[in-house]
């Protein structure tokens, strides 16, 4: 085991890391290069003794950043673009592209026969709290009406982990999913078992990662998008 001088000096880049992510504008250089250096440390802290969102939230602040979720999964650059482009042929809506992509991502569960409701969820700004609680992963949108099922805008769309609201302000529901992969993994978490067909997906086909091991419904999918 490592020896108590060795566990100081990563102990103490981690306070002065979380210190400065509280500034109203912290140094974003300092901050990645801290977060690269204690990567091991988290890593290990994150698998072996499974703690909390709300922990880590505190803990480890800059994992839930837009620009942390990139620097640990960089190939999510890659998933609105694949998203567009595998749908484009099937997509007849006439509506912007971030439209389409989030039709195309709030029907993909369907078409896989599984139900995202307990996943996605849409309300009112009063009602935000209470939508929150009770859910353990997914994306929540908030619109001023509910009644319309693709907003042409929302007041926020949050990314929701154990009743947390990890990230907010992320515009879009496909930036949601785009950002929700990142910390599914640097929190060494499962991916929703309703909705297993769904992340298969997301992985396999949009992002490429293990795509020779589809499961059958996923091949089946795969070859309708593709014919």
């Amino acid at each position: 085991p490592p020896t108590r001088k060795r566990q100081e000096k990563p102990e103490r880049g981690t306070k002065i890391m979380v210190q400065d992510m509280k500034k109203r504008n912290p140094d974003l250089a300092f901050v990645g290069t801290r977060m690269s250096s204690t990567y091991p440390l988290r890593r290990q802290e994150i698998v072996e003794d499974e703690p909390p969102v709300s922990e880590l939230m505190v803990r480890w602040l800059a994992l839930f950043t837009e620009r942390q979720v990139c620097a640990v999964f960089f190939l999510l650059l890659l998933f609105l673009f694949v998203v567009c482009c595998l749908f484009s042929s099937v997509c007849k809506i006439e509506a912007s592209n971030q439209r389409k992509r989030t039709a195309m991502l709030q029907a993909l569960p369907w078409c896989l026969r599984e139900n995202p409701s307990k996943f996605l969820k849409m309300c009112e700004p009063t009602d935000r709290e209470d939508v929150i609680k009770g859910m353990t992963i997914g994306i929540l949108a908030v619109v001023e009406e509910v009644k319309e099922p693709l907003p042409a805008i929302y007041s926020d769309v949050v990314l929701v982990m154990e009743e947390h609201a990890v990230l907010r302000k992320l515009g879009y529901v496909p930036n949601a999913f785009m950002n929700l992969m990142g910390p599914l993994y640097a929190l060494n978490m499962n991916y929703p078992n309703d909705l297993k067909y769904t992340f298969e997906v997301i992985q396999r086909l949009f992002m490429g990662i293990g795509i020779e091991s589809c499961t059958a419904r996923v091949h089946t999918l795969k070859h309708k998008l593709l014919s």
